[in-house]
């Protein structure tokens, strides 16, 4: 006869109890030693000599001051850095690339923008790395090393004026100069946690710069205060003569749409502290992309076919696409000859970025520059009355050093729609830092219209400590309160809301659905059909976390999968909105929407 066996169960809660603390307490110390060698690794790369920023260290010294009683030069006692893409006496500038250093000759002079800060008691100490030929937004180059982000050292810098914003973050300079062509000062600021400024294109001469494509870049500085931001302006910047006028917040609303870092807060700070400054108007709310679909009308032709994307977000994604087909122009009739008498050894990212450009010739070149024309003037018409246009700076926080993450066309779409504002219309942007969200730095952009350089440092500068003292006091927007109420007009308040929506009513639909919510919030149709309103209005979030929340309260609803995998969709999301569609042909293998939504979405990413 075979025995049983018993296994004895403790009966005493106290008993349990113990059990409970032990399991917390080994939980507990797994996470103190994740946090421990996590703590080791930033140490031991914030180790590295100077973040690894520099290329060459040197000294520029200053002109000689002028005696008393004349004014102190404006710049004296700073020292700066700048990307190893200007020409400076005596030393070969590196353009990001060995064998570039290696074909070329020393420069003769300094690049204009130098001598100006020289004469203006600045001192030159060292030129800064950029990602390779300056083509890429990481800060990755495989010759030089990537410098490492002293905000966030697990994280990439961004670039590709990477060395640069580095060099400040680290507090190894003053300022920094740097270029940007699609972003190339502005996406590094924001990973970095410090200011930066893309001034209008052609406001500050490019002489001795190395060009990448000359109809969209410009010129930029980095610093980590506001007030050095100006001083630098007042500098390399013509005087405004424009008489004094109020100025307006205009806020993006689509563009923070596609941001997937948290941004209300950061907006409710802004509009509460510019409520009490003088010589500021109510803020105004708008659909950008909506606004260039309407005013720049040589887009249509490079809108992708697609009947999930909006039109709004049709028009930013032709717009970011357009930059780039004009940037692999530009660059290949820049170093074409080069590259190919040189036959230079690169790194896969600028290697693939190379080739795309010299086997591309867009069919109409004069589209190109036509639609760059047409933004300009949109933006002028939008911006003339003292309009500063805030968006977020980019779309993602910073990827981990070393992920191909960084490599991803979601990640890239992103930062290119929201880069795109700027490059394509020639206006200036200030990335301006507004502390930390998830342990990344996180910013927002003011742009203000071309030639309005000047205005826009002064806003920057006017703002920046009222925003942030308020960024303390701001709230997340209260989510709505369920309630029991009566059934039935719960769902008659629904069938207005169809009637609204099949009327076209986008607004009037959602408001029913919002009272149907507020009476029954159990319902999954409810949550489901105003996220389908949410969608045709272009509030891509809302419609989001509207069929988030249908999901939890009815697991198999298509329809929310569907609308969710569309806003995720438009929100450049791909990988995401691939697995709401899977999700749906799971429960509805011959869905027709899904199954196109997923061979769509597998085709944009590979």
């Amino acid at each position: 006869m075979t025995k049983s066996l018993k296994i004895s169960v403790p009966s005493n809660p106290k008993v349990w109890i113990l059990i409970g603390i032990g399991v917390a307490g080994i939980a507990v110390l797994a996470e103190v030693e994740r946090r421990r060698r996590r703590r080791k690794r930033d140490e031991k790369l914030l180790e590295i000599e100077d973040f690894g920023a520099f290329v060459e260290r040197f000294e520029l010294l200053p002109f000689p001051q002028p005696p008393p009683p004349a004014a102190p030069q404006s710049l004296s006692g700073l020292t700066f850095a700048v990307k190893d893409i200007f020409e400076i006496k005596g030393r070969v500038t590196g353009f990001g690339s060995p064998d570039w250093k290696r074909t070329h000759e020393e420069g003769s002079k300094n690049a204009v923008v130098i001598t100006s800060l020289l004469k203006e008691g600045a001192r030159c100490v060292g030129s800064t790395v950029l990602d390779e030929l300056s083509l890429g937004i990481t800060g990755v180059n495989v010759h030089y090393g990537t410098p490492v982000n002293p905000s966030t050292p697990q994280h990439i810098p961004g670039g590709s004026s990477s060395g640069s914003a580095v060099a400040v973050a680290g507090q190894l300079v003053d300022f920094a100069l740097g270029t940007d062509t699609i972003g190339c000062v502005r996406i590094p600021a924001s990973f970095c946690g410090v200011f930066g400024f893309r001034a209008s294109h052609g406001a500050v001469s490019m002489i001795g710069v190395l060009p990448n494509s000359q109809s969209l870049d410009a010129i930029g500085w980095f610093a980590r205060d506001p007030s050095v931001l100006r001083r630098l302006g007042n500098v390399l910047l013509k005087p405004n003569a424009e008489p004094k006028r109020p100025r307006c917040f205009i806020f993006a609303d689509d563009l923070f749409e596609f941001s997937k870092i948290p941004m209300h807060t950061a907006s409710y700070a802004m509009k509460k502290a510019t409520e009490n400054l003088s010589g500021y108007q109510s803020p105004k709310h708008m659909n950008l992309g909506q606004y260039i679909a309407s005013n720049v009308p040589s887009l249509k032709g490079f809108y992708e076919v697609s009947s999930h994307v909006q039109q709004g977000v049709g028009a930013l994604k032709a717009l970011s696409s357009v930059m780039v087909l004009l940037n692999r122009y530009e660059f290949g009739l820049n170093h074409e000859e080069w590259i190919a008498s040189v036959k230079p050894k690169l790194g896969p990212d600028a290697s693939g970025q190379v080739c795309t450009a010299m086997d591309s010739t867009p069919d109409d070149v004069k589209l190109l520059y036509k639609v760059k024309s047409e933004m300009r003037v949109a933006m002028q018409s939008l911006l003339k009355e003292g309009g500063v246009l805030v968006l977020p700076t980019v779309g993602d926080p910073p990827v981990k050093r070393n992920s191909r993450k960084n490599l991803s066309a979601e990640f890239h779409d992103r930062a290119l729609v929201l880069s795109s504002i700027s490059s394509m219309s020639g206006c200036c942007q200030a990335t301006v830092p507004l502390g930390e969200n998830d342990g990344c730095p996180t910013s927002v952009s003011f742009i203000a219209s071309h030639g309005a350089d000047l205005f826009l440092l002064d806003t920057v500068l006017d703002c920046y400590s009222p925003v942030r003292d308020h960024l303390s006091l701001a709230s997340k927007s209260m989510p709505l309160e369920d309630a029991n109420g009566d059934m039935d007009a719960s769902e008659l308040l629904k069938e207005k809301g169809n009637a609204a929506f099949k009327g076209r009513q986008w607004n009037k639909a959602v408001s029913y659905y919002t009272e149907a919510i507020k009476l029954n919030g159990n319902s999954a149709t409810f949550y489901s059909n105003r996220a389908a309103a949410y969608l045709e209005l272009g509030c891509f979030r809302q419609a989001e976390e509207d069929c988030t929340k249908a999901m939890l309260l009815d697991k198999k609803n298509v329809k929310a999968y569907l609308r969710r995998g569309t806003a995720r969709e438009s929100l450049l999301r791909y990988k995401e909105a691939v697995e709401d569609f899977k999700h749906a042909l799971v429960l509805e293998p011959h869905n027709k929407a899904a199954g196109l939504g997923e061979k769509r979405l597998r085709k944009l990413m590979s």
